[in-house]
């Protein structure tokens, strides 16, 4: 068996690698090629070119790199025929991977097309998926509301559960590293160059308003690779002890594994909005989620959304289980006053770890393994696309 899979950005790498390796348990003969990151490097994936050329995101901030962007499909395209798979398996990153599967599909329709992670047309722009219906075969949900919405635009759907719900539980000793007698807040600026320079300094100033309250506060700042020397720069002259979370240092497994034991430690975390709020939620750490983007991008995201909320965690509860602030919202004094409530109020951050269970059932918690699932539901939609392929 001969798969092709992309990964657009860090996210969709660990996607990939659990499905990878429950593809490699079922079928040992599997052969993979495509692109991917430091986790699909592990189960055999030798990327085309460096995963992060296609880290970028925002209405706007796309555009300066529409034309390098492109050059990626046509590449990624090409290889992807050249490989000639039984299977392309797209992972998150919609715009660049529907792009491949429009491209791959024109020269060899033959070959199934599947997505892992459906889109958020919950969300956001609805008719993604009858275009997504277009161009892919196959689509693996990871929110147990996607199913029926993706079927009702005619594509088959599994809800395969979160991948969050497998992540390992860090041991008592992992967590002690962190310990600290003085209160320890996470922060997540982001994982993008973009991010880290709209977020840093709002969230730096914030930092400076939480230590006035309380002097004695540490900082863990987990970083990836990209966006390190940024992110050095930034907290050089944050008023406060901040330790950083390299993962070039270790490996990928190594670096997942310490920056779950600072999540568990952490009193508090301050991200931006993203997937880090399930990984926060699983570690039962109280959170401030805050994010804010390029103006124009941001009205004309006000205009598409469909839902109240942006992080997950109050989407799925449908409440505002955590704090989100938001664009004009997402000042240093806001993001203080609400991290040294959470600090301040153990009822309030009690509060929020008791939802964060409800949110994880949701999730897929009870039964096999996320990745094992979406392995399962490949196979089994590849078995039945064979099936109509004779008939």
């Amino acid at each position: 068996m001969r798969a092709f899979l992309i990964a657009g950005e860090a996210s969709g790498d660990k996607l990939g690698t659990a499905l990878l390796a429950g593809l490699h348990e079922a079928r040992p003969d599997l052969e993979v090629a495509g692109i991917g990151g430091p986790w699909m490097a592990a189960e055999g994936v030798s990327s085309l070119f460096p995963m992060s050329d296609l880290s970028v995101m925002g209405l706007v901030e796309v555009l300066p790199r529409l034309r390098h962007l492109f050059q990626r499909r046509d590449q990624a395209v090409a290889a992807a025929v050249a490989f000639d798979p039984d299977v392309l398996i797209t992972i998150d990153s919609p715009d660049f991977c529907l792009r491949v599967a429009k491209g791959v599909r024109a020269q060899r329709p033959d070959i199934p097309v599947i997505h892992y992670v459906a889109p958020s047309v919950w969300a956001w722009r609805p008719k993604r998926a009858q275009k997504m219906a277009q161009h892919v075969d196959h689509v693996l949900a990871l929110l147990p509301m996607e199913p029926p919405l993706m079927k009702a635009a005619g594509v088959s759907c599994n809800f395969v559960g979160h991948p969050i719900v497998a992540e390992p539980i860090p041991s008592a000793k992992e967590v002690e590293a962190f310990a600290r007698e003085a209160p320890l807040i996470t922060v997540l600026p982001g994982s993008r160059s973009g991010e880290v320079a709209r977020l840093g300094p709002v969230f730096g100033e914030a930092v400076r308003h939480i230590v006035a309250r309380h002097p004695d506060i540490e900082v863990v700042l987990p970083v990836v690779t990209n966006v390190r020397e940024a992110v050095e720069t930034l907290v050089a002259d944050w008023p406060v002890k901040v330790q950083l979370l390299d993962p070039s240092a270790q490996s990928p497994t190594e670096a997942e594994a310490r920056k779950r034991a600072a999540f568990m430690a952490s009193d508090v975390a301050l991200a931006a909005s993203g997937t880090v709020a399930l990984e926060l939620a699983r570690a039962g750490t109280p959170m401030v989620i805050a994010y804010k983007t390029a103006p124009l991008t941001a009205a004309i995201m006000r205009r598409l959304m469909l839902t109240t909320f942006v992080s997950l965690p109050n989407i799925l509860r449908q409440e505002p289980l955590v704090p989100e602030l938001l664009q004009e919202a997402c000042t240093p004094q806001a993001i203080a006053q609400e991290v040294l409530a959470l600090l301040d109020n153990p009822d309030r951050a009690e509060r929020q770890r008791a939802g964060f269970a409800s949110v994880l059932d949701d999730l897929g918690r009870a039964g096999l393994p996320p990745g094992v699932r979406a392995a399962q539901s490949v196979l089994s939609f590849l078995e039945r696309f064979s099936l109509r392929q004779r008939d």
